[in-house]
């Protein structure tokens, strides 16, 4: 069993997150920022947050989201529970989650089954995020995690149709569809974009011919279940 993080408050919470305002997601950014890096612990800025920190749409969403490598997972979960968050270990065993006051932070580092890795790091780009800077996942990675994340319980397109819109001069289309081909959900999603004007055929063209070796993350097909992070 892996050793439990030290300081903060008690690790099992059972409350659900709310959507929280922006300055609040952007105060608790700061702060996980900072204790992610005080503790030498590579991170990456990703999901809705890092879609706004690229110049997409204020999100409304409940958590902000940061990647890391499964190897690191613990030392970033204790480096937030020494800032004073409340910290547990979910079972769904892709993640690791951080309260800090009524604002959830995420650790992922292994999400829609695609483990964070040193490949997706060199995709990220160091931009400045409230005059902080730091690691913000490449926007061709957040949506593909969006769009493999999408199921029969969760398939809101609304903040995707967003994001689509807000950014779709640093979209991969082509990439992003053969990287999706195998989720019916991203597949309607695609439809929705062209349908919409938001992308054209030609931003498609050659998706099915691009072979896996091209792509910047795994297919799921080619991936093992995900593995918990050393403790």
């Amino acid at each position: 069993m892996s050793e439990q993080p030290r300081a903060g408050r008690p690790e099992f919470i059972t409350r659900a997150p709310e959507p929280q305002r922006h300055e609040l997601l952007v105060d608790a950014l700061i702060r996980a920022a900072a204790a992610l890096r005080e503790g030498d612990i590579p991170f990456m800025l990703c999901g809705s947050m890092a879609c706004w920190a690229r110049g997409g749409p204020e999100p409304f969403t409940k958590d902000v989201d940061f990647c890391v490598k499964p190897s690191d997972a613990e030392r970033a979960l204790q480096a937030l529970a020494d800032a004073g968050m409340t910290v547990e270990r979910p079972p769904e065993g892709w993640l690791y989650k951080a309260w800090d006051d009524e604002v959830l932070v995420d650790l992922l580092f292994c999400p829609a089954n695609v483990p964070v890795t040193d490949k997706a790091f060199e995709h990220a780009d160091e931009l400045m995020v409230m005059s902080v800077p730091m690691q913000v996942a490449a926007i061709d990675d957040i949506m593909a995690t969006k769009l493999l994340a999408l199921n029969e319980d969760s398939i809101d397109f609304k903040q995707l149709l967003q994001i689509a819109r807000a950014l779709r001069e640093q979209i991969g289309w082509a990439g992003l569809r053969k990287r999706t081909e195998r989720s019916a959900y991203a597949a309607a999603f695609f439809t929705l974009v062209e349908q919409l004007a938001i992308v054209s055929a030609d931003d498609l063209v050659g998706w099915n011919e691009i072979p896996a070796s091209h792509l910047p993350a795994p297919l799921p097909e080619d991936l093992d279940e995900p593995k918990a992070p050393n403790g």
